[in-house]
């Protein structure tokens, strides 16, 4: 694997583009980013079994891996943890950047916050208030923009008028290499897992974890889980390609897209068995049956797993499901609890899509 020069305490850069972080990467990622609880970094989150009352044989045995309970409520201050331990003091004095819709934003504005140092974040237009409110709380500056410009920070890995170091929220190797110290958990949990969902967003959670997974465990089974109306890698693995897609938002906010980004299609594409897409209705179902079996409290992309693990999508062994954040406001699930004749309709309810 190529190499660029170091770019600071967790050792050389990772590089090229579509590489893949390595297991010896991955396990430095970890002793740099996970601490006791209620220190400044991530912390190793349970593995619990879903609805433990179910009788045995009755469908998949699923296991719930606690993100929820990060810090920040996602996994996704895993990979900003490692980022900065990978960048030299002198430039994250300057500050941190980066464009989110809110979990990454919030794992960002809380390291910041840590260290002392400024932090701006990029945010859609339709960014749920309940997130940008958490990042302000924290000290950080969010910018609004419309989602094309929002979207234009992914793709040059800046924004224009803004210093600081750029956080890609999935497309950069330490990134990457720190999701993938959910699975170095998880295979120590549960060593004979025989299936691990994840949310797709952009990608760099299912890379993460499916790089650090097939080097403990080749066989093991990695699956993408979506939601319909915004299923843009379902749909590339279809076309054997990114293509763009009629996209629906939903309460399902932290997870789907137009398309898939180009370098995370082809780093995906050959460790994953494929991508499973859950309806909208049957992501709150989930959300609500973890919320009244587990007591735990999912935001939709969280509960997005689950809904493909109970639909039997990744089979009938032992299948753990991330659980990738708990950020969604009590108003928005007390919506979803209400019975299903008086319930209103979810955003961008969607006839089935094909998987």
């Amino acid at each position: 694997m190529s190499r660029a020069a170091a770019p600071g305490g967790l050792g050389p850069a990772i590089g090229p583009a579509t590489v893949m972080p390595t297991l010896a990467e991955i396990e430095t990622a970890r002793l740099a980013i996970i601490g006791p609880p209620g220190g400044a970094s991530a912390i190793r989150t349970p593995l619990v079994r879903l609805d433990a009352t179910r009788p045995a044989g009755d469908g998949p045995e699923i296991y719930l891996k606690l993100e929820n309970l990060q810090p920040i409520g996602s996994f996704k201050i895993r990979g900003a943890a490692a980022v900065m331990a990978a960048t030299p003091p002198e430039a994250l004095a300057r500050g941190v950047v980066t464009a989110s819709a809110g979990n990454m934003a919030q794992g960002v504005a809380w390291l910041a916050r840590e260290r002392g140092i400024p932090c701006t974040v990029v945010a859609p237009e339709s960014a749920p208030k309940v997130k940008t409110d958490a990042v302000e709380r924290m000290g950080g500056r969010v910018i609004r923009v419309p989602f094309e410009e929002w979207w234009r920070a992914f793709e040059e890995h800046a924004y224009p008028g803004v210093e600081g170091t750029f956080i890609h929220a999935f497309d950069d190797p330490w990134v990457m290499a720190g999701n993938g110290t959910i699975a170095l958990e998880i295979l120590e949990d549960l060593p004979d897992a025989d299936a691990i969902i994840t949310p797709w967003g952009g990608g760099g959670l299912t890379c993460g974890v499916a790089a650090a997974a097939h080097a403990l465990r080749p066989e093991i089974k990695v699956y993408a889980a979506e939601v319909a109306g915004a299923a843009p890698l379902a749909a590339a693995l279809d076309a054997g390609k990114p293509v763009e897609i009629d996209y629906t938002s939903s309460f399902v906010d932290g997870i789907g897209s137009p398309t898939v980004f180009p370098q995370m299609f082809e780093r995906a594409r050959p460790v994953i068995a494929g991508s499973l897409v859950a309806e909208v209705s049957a992501v709150a179902a989930a959300l609500l049956l973890m919320a009244e079996r587990n007591h735990v409290i999912a935001e939709g992309a969280g509960a997005c797993p689950v809904a493909c693990a109970l639909a039997g999508g990744a089979g009938y062994g032992k299948v753990v499901c991330v659980v990738s954040g708990g950020s969604i406001h009590m108003t928005e699930v007390a919506a979803l609890a209400v019975p299903e004749g008086n319930r209103p309709k979810p955003r961008g309810e969607s006839p089935t899509r094909r998987r």
